[in-house]
């Protein structure tokens, strides 16, 4: 007699009878199979993105199928933080650009440069990120399956971010996977507890580009290997070569930016180089002020330091005095300059230290906030009239006060702060590296250890033009305008101003590297690349002026460039 089978109502009601007559049975029909594979194909690491918003829903939907990958022990230790304060994706940002120029930085110089021409992330242009956390607060013997393979949570998380990408793509969104990151410093900026880990930032927006094929594919820096070097039949293949290094210039394919504007101009995509990405910044903040022409204006401030009674420089002090009354009849370095560049030119006096960093703090905390006050409505003053900021300085001994700030603010010792500065020599250096050690020792004897806030730090060892340039930073970001960096007194302000508000990053521009020891920590710092290095002394402004005159001409340039059909 034959009985009918028990069919659960819960689980798999099929029978082995049913699975042997049809192996194949459980495949979807062939048009969703060739979909996917479809989706498998055209996913992409997405680099520009739109700012238009993207529906909680959508995001919800994407989220929940990364919520659906596999994952050892079913232990799901995944977490999904979505950012959308744009305040946070600018600190993320300019993590990046830091970590971006030190990677370069490491390699050959040729593998350096084409890594810079490349666009490697969006976190400022897209208008979510994702940071994938993995929760590793549960021992490893306690989830089945990770005594054994203890990192098993952390694939766990990688297959969640691939669901995530292939439902994004489905979607018609873009996601970008960046990893230029400290992890601590991610960690801290998303505000994880210990025992949970970040693995990146997802870019997440509708994109801004299609690409056709993976984009450092086609930036010529590697190839798709062929699906047969990489499938074994029982045993690895000792023939088997170790993954090509991409850590070394590539082929001599040509290096292929993305971005958008190029697809109509009638040349080469990036062809003006690192010049394009800083018009791309300067072209991004005239669209948000809706202005056509670009003009500028070079801000140059003088302070006085009572830190040049301890011989740190080869000068006078009346120079300071000499550059200011030159600077009022348009006949220094500075003014003759901005003339030059075509730009606007103001002059301020920023007055005079109080303390001489070796013995006392340079300013109270009081004058640090007037001056950062006044050096906001400055900047503001120049931003409502022009969208770039030309930013020079003038103070004799002001070097070393700009190695010491930026010592304080970075962590460093004297000796990877100090440099030569203007006419010094060796005895000159030896003791300016003999009072930013006092300076230091003074500062930690008092504070203790820690990190100091921007502003105490220029109570401390800066100075009143350092604290009015910091403003003006702040002060033309607010207005949508940018600010073109000199050398290393202001760019160490520069630092101090994104301390301060971090999304005045996105504002700024290196106008070049000088030969201060310093300024190529700092300008890594703020993950800014210059534009020049021409190992300039002259100060002023005078290289933030020549920036700006490439950039304007860089702006001409791009808009008298014939375009092509669509």
């Amino acid at each position: 007699m034959t009985w009918n089978r028990p069919v659960p109502l819960l689980g798999d009601q099929t029978s082995a009878s049913e699975r042997a007559a049809e192996v194949e049975g459980w495949a979807f029909p062939q048009t969703a199979r060739e979909t996917f594979y479809d989706v498998v194909a055209a996913r992409r690491d997405v680099r520009r993105f739109r700012p238009d918003p993207v529906d909680p829903e959508t995001v919800r939907r994407v989220l929940a199928a990364a919520h659906m990958a596999p994952s050892v022990g079913h232990s799901q230790p995944w977490r999904f933080i979505v950012v959308s304060d744009p305040a946070t994706r600018d600190r993320a940002a300019r993590m990046a650009d830091e970590q971006r120029l030190r990677q370069a930085r490491q390699m050959d110089p040729e593998a350096g440069r084409r890594l810079l021409d490349l666009q490697l992330e969006g976190i400022r242009e897209a208008p979510l990120g994702v940071v994938v956390a993995c929760d590793r607060r549960t021992a490893a013997a306690g989830v089945l399956g990770r005594a054994t393979f203890p990192d098993a949570d952390m694939w766990s998380c990688a297959c969640a971010i691939q669901n995530l990408w292939l439902a994004a793509r489905a979607e018609g969104l873009g996601v970008g996977w960046v990893t230029l990151f400290e992890q601590h410093d991610l960690e801290a900026l998303v505000g994880v507890p210990d025992g949970v880990v970040t693995l990146g930032w997802l870019c997440l927006g509708w994109p801004d580009e299609r690409p056709p094929a993976p984009g450092l594919e086609r930036a010529g820096w590697s190839r798709r290997q062929p699906v047969d070097e990489v499938i074994f039949a029982e045993r690895w293949s000792e023939a088997t070569p170790a993954p090509p290094s991409h850590l070394r210039a590539p082929a001599n394919d040509a290096v292929v930016g993305a971005r958008d504007e190029a697809d109509v101009l009638l040349t080469p995509p990036g062809s003006l180089g690192l010049l394009d990405r800083y018009v791309d910044r300067v072209e991004a903040a005239m669209q948000e002020r809706r202005e056509s022409a670009p003009t500028g204006q070079l801000l140059l401030v003088a302070g006085r330091h009572p830190v040049t009674s301890h011989g740190v420089s080869a000068y006078r002090e009346s120079v300071t005095e000499d550059v200011l009354a030159a600077s009022k009849v348009g006949e220094s370095a500075g003014a003759v300059a901005a003339a030059a560049a075509g730009l606007d030119f103001e002059v301020v006096d920023a007055g005079t230290a109080t303390g001489d960093l070796v013995t006392s703090d340079a300013l109270s905390a009081d004058q640090v906030s007037d001056l950062i006050e006044r050096g906001r409505g400055l900047g503001a003053a120049v931003g409502s009239h022009h969208v770039l900021q030309a930013l020079g300085e003038v103070g004799i001994g002001n070097t070393t006060v700009a190695a010491t700030l930026a010592a304080v603010l970075l962590d460093l010792p004297a000796s990877d702060v100090v440099g030569l500065g203007a006419g010094a020599d060796t005895a000159m250096v030896r003791r300016k590296t003999e009072v930013v050690e006092a300076a230091l020792a003074r500062v930690h004897a008092a504070r203790g250890p820690g990190q100091l806030l921007p502003e105490e730090a220029l109570a401390c060892v800066g100075g009143p033009e350092f604290c009015v340039l910091a403003g003006a930073v702040l002060g033309a970001a607010s207005t949508g305008a940018v600010s073109v960096l000199d050398g290393l007194a202001t760019s160490v302000a520069a630092l101090a101003a994104v301390r301060i508000e971090p999304g005045a990053a996105a504002y700024l521009v290196a106008g070049q590297r000088s030969g201060e020891r310093a300024h190529a920590t700092v300008l890594e710092h703020l993950g800014l690349e210059p534009l020049l290095d021409l190992r300039l002394r002259a100060g002023e402004g005078v290289g933030a002026t020549l920036a700006c005159a490439m950039l304007i001409s860089g702006l001409k340039l791009r808009r008298g460039i014939g375009r092509t059909a669509p």
